[in-house]
Order: C-alpha cells, then structure tokens, then sequence
C-alpha cells in the first residue's frame, strides 16, 4: 500500500515560484512517481515524473523549462519546483505513484496511488 501527502500549496503572485513536497511510503523502485494538476473545469494533466529505479525525468511541454522534479530518499519525499509561475497554473496539485510508463504527456490514467492534493493559486 502507498501513501502519498501533499504539502506545499498556497497563494503566489504571478512570476513567483514554489516547492511542493509528497511524503511518500510504500513505493519500491518500479514505480513512477510524479506530479498532476487539474484546474477547474478541465481535466487532470500531468505536469513532471520520474522513474524511481533511474534517473530519468520527464516533464510537460507547459513546465519544462521552469520545473524540476526530485526525489530525496532518504526522506522519502518527492518535490516539485516550479518557477515563473502565472494563473495558467493554478490548479489542485497531486502526487501520483504508478508503474507501467512514466510520461506525463496525454490522457492521464487513474491507476496507481494518488495523494489528497495541494491548492496551488497564481494571481495576477
């Protein structure tokens, strides 16, 4: 079984930047862990992923020049970083465990292990 909680979320000003953090337990190297966000009245998208047994990271075209996405073992914590922030990412933030492909591009599945959620609010 794995539990993810969300941290991090609040209120920044447009060009601001956050750290969102997901404790995680119950994940093993095969999994993909990763970063989702949906704003109001669309769907889930992904956002940035990572292949826990490797090094590989993998993001969407939206974030990819002002993301990165980490993960610190020892704390069994993944982390989000996002700069130049603007209202286009406002949105609940969740941490997603999953094996099978770690994209983050395309229709999002359900499966896995999603966490409760982290408001994230850009104003302009």
């Amino acid at each position: 079984q794995v539990e993810l909680v969300e941290s991090g979320g609040g209120s920044v000003q447009t060009g601001g930047s956050l750290r969102l953090s997901c404790v995680a337990s119950g994940y093993d190297d095969d999994d993909c862990m990763g970063w989702f966000r949906q704003a109001p009245g669309k769907e889930r998208e992904g956002v940035a992923a990572l292949y826990v047994g490797g090094v590989t990271t993998f993001y969407a075209s939206s974030v990819t020049e002002r993301s990165t996405i980490s993960l610190d073992k020892a704390k069994n914590t993944l982390y989000l970083e996002m700069n130049s922030l603007s209202p286009e990412d406002t949105g609940m933030y969740y941490c997603r465990a999953w094996k099978d492909t770690c994209l983050v591009s395309g229709v999002v599945s359900s499966s896995g292990y999603w966490g409760q959620g982290t408001q994230v609010t850009v104003s302009s």
